[in-house]
């Protein structure tokens, strides 16, 4: 299947599926379609009328609306008005957009994830999730979105980068497509992605270090010391700051991201959304051979209780991420070593 268009292998997806599978199959299409309207936005830079622009206020999680966060919902939003979606919701609404009563999906999308990096030309993305539509007389829409991420049916996510890429997983495997100017579509790139288990790199904010809780600044601290601590090798360390572009870079070589709660106001909870942002990005990582946590527990296994809600969370390298979970549930692992950054204990190997 190597080579193939986004509408072949959708098309070879869906070939013995039921309706659920075609719609799923529709919906992607449509995201695709409004995608490459969200590039040629992405692409204008400071000359776009709608690219640096602020709204004065906030979205509904309480962080600066941009004027281009507003235009590219709004895209998303109208390219699945003939999809059978029976509702939407995104990161710029409150509550989410009943669409169609009778139909038999839900999604979930940030339409502009890394939009503080506008002005400064690094790799932003569109996050999605495909759920079924929670059916019932009177149904609240919003219980679409208050199920766990085990139940997603498909997820991905665009990149507008140097190469504007669709990461996808229909639950069997993940796939990236490029965008190939010269055809005018999707083409897979990378097939069946695996990440693989160990990894010497990982992401994460150094600036927050004295507001972590103890548990992550051990992790860090073992990873600084490199060769000549506990774990015996030297580690890279990567934070561009845009998730969808560290997901990118995780599923192509490898790697672990680290966004952790912490004690800063605001924080203590995380800071990515689960329903829009940690839930799809776990299911692709998941189904490239991955893990994703919230430091400890499983990310799809979260029941949601809000739209909303803020998780932490940390993906990518399957045994790099149960490592993390070990400093935070096992203690006794933890010896007293001299600590690069005030008095800490270092992990054991």
């Amino acid at each position: 299947m190597s080579g193939a268009t986004l509408e072949a292998y959708l098309a070879s997806c869906t070939a013995h599926g039921d309706e659920i599978a075609r719609g799923v199959a529709t919906v992607i299409q449509r995201l695709s379609t409004a995608a490459l309207d969200v590039r040629k936005l992405v692409s204008q830079g400071a000359l776009g009328p709608a690219f640096s622009g602020t709204r004065g206020g906030s979205n509904a999680d309480g962080d600066l609306q941009k004027d281009l966060d507003v235009v590219c919902d709004g895209l998303f939003l109208s390219c699945l008005q003939a999809a059978p979606v029976a509702c939407y919701a995104s990161e710029e609404l409150e509550n989410p957009v009943l669409l169609d009563t009778n139909a038999r999906l839900a999604v979930a999308i940030d339409p502009l994830d890394g939009s503080s990096n506008i002005d400064t030309n690094v790799s932003i993305g569109t996050v999605f999730s495909v759920l079924p539509a929670v059916k019932g007389p009177g149904c609240d829409p919003t219980q679409s979105f208050l199920q766990p991420g085990n139940r997603q049916l498909a997820a991905g996510f665009f990149l507008y980068g140097p190469q504007t890429a669709l990461v996808l997983s229909l639950g069997k495997g993940t796939e990236i497509f490029i965008f190939s100017s010269r055809l005018g579509c999707f083409v897979q790139g990378y097939k069946s992605v695996n990440i693989p288990e160990r990894t010497s790199e990982f992401a994460i904010n150094m600036s927050n270090y004295r507001h972590w809780e103890e548990a992550i600044r051990l992790y860090v601290d073992d990873c600084l010391a490199g060769s000549d601590g506990p774990r015996e090798r030297d580690f890279n360390m990567r934070w561009i700051a845009s998730l969808v572009a560290d997901a990118y870079r995780i599923l192509v070589r490898g790697g672990i991201f680290l966004y952790p709660a912490d004690g800063r106001k605001g924080y203590h909870q995380g800071r990515l959304r689960l329903v829009y942002e940690a839930n799809p990005i776990a299911f692709i990582i998941e189904n490239a051979g991955g893990a994703a946590t919230t430091s400890v527990t499983r990310i799809l296994d979260l029941v949601p209780e809000d739209l909303h809600q803020r998780v932490p969370l940390a993906f990518g390298s399957r045994r790099e991420v149960a490592r993390v979970a070990r400093y935070h549930v096992d203690p006794n692992m933890i010896g007293e070593r001299a600590p690069l950054f005030g008095k800490r204990g270092l992990f054991r190997a």
